[in-house]
């Protein structure tokens, strides 16, 4: 049994002390740290409860549920961050990016605790998909947030197009990853090379 509650407590102390000793100059970056894991720890419940009412398996609380749970967990923190500052494009994309990163990681540990780390090379090949993974739908949200929100006509329909492409991304991924075999390392491949492959178009551009 993997205690969420715990693993939250010990990744987010340090941190907390770090936020301490930084100053205000910083917490933006520790209060998105915090959110991210926040918003993984909470998904884990809420994807439990639904496949629960569901009575869903395995595959498909993965593929169905999980995805659409977690996407929506991470706009939350942007969307308080929206509605009450009103940042900057460039501030969204940056509060987008902490946020899923910060939720790969703790997805990634929990991973870790619950399963062991004894496989070094599947380890390595999850850790690097995951964290593409997350990091392209929060690219997403975040890049088309930025873009969306300062423009009346389009901040409701696209705040939900933006969330459904994510969705889309993500529920490909993991299903995948449940399909199990080969299909499983196309997707731990999938995004690390869409991300190569879109910082090289960006960077001849």
């Amino acid at each position: 049994m993997t205690y969420i509650e715990n693993v939250f407590i010990c990744m987010v102390s340090p941190l907390l002390i770090g936020a301490l000793c930084m100053g205000k100059r910083k917490i933006s970056f520790f209060f998105f740290c915090f959110a991210g894991m926040s918003a993984c720890m909470l998904s884990a419940y809420i994807n439990t409860f639904f496949a629960v009412l569901y009575k869903a398996d395995a595959f498909v609380a993965a593929a169905e549920i999980a995805p659409v749970v977690e996407e929506v967990m991470k706009f939350l923190p942007l969307l308080f961050f929206l509605l009450i500052f009103e940042p900057e494009p460039g501030k969204i994309k940056t509060a987008a990016m902490i946020v899923g990163l910060s939720f790969a990681t703790f997805e990634n540990v929990c991973y870790l605790i619950q399963n062991g780390a004894e496989y070094f090379s599947f380890i390595f090949f999850r850790g690097f998909g995951t964290g593409a993974m997350h990091v392209i739908c929060s690219a997403i949200v975040g890049d088309g947030l930025a873009y969306a929100w300062h423009r009346a006509w389009l901040k409701i329909a696209g705040t939900c197009g933006l969330l459904g492409a994510a969705i889309t991304f993500h529920a490909t991924y993991n299903l995948l990853i449940a399909y199990g075999g080969a299909a499983q390392y196309i997707a731990y491949a999938l995004p690390v090379m869409i991300l190569a492959a879109g910082k090289l178009i960006f960077k001849k551009r």
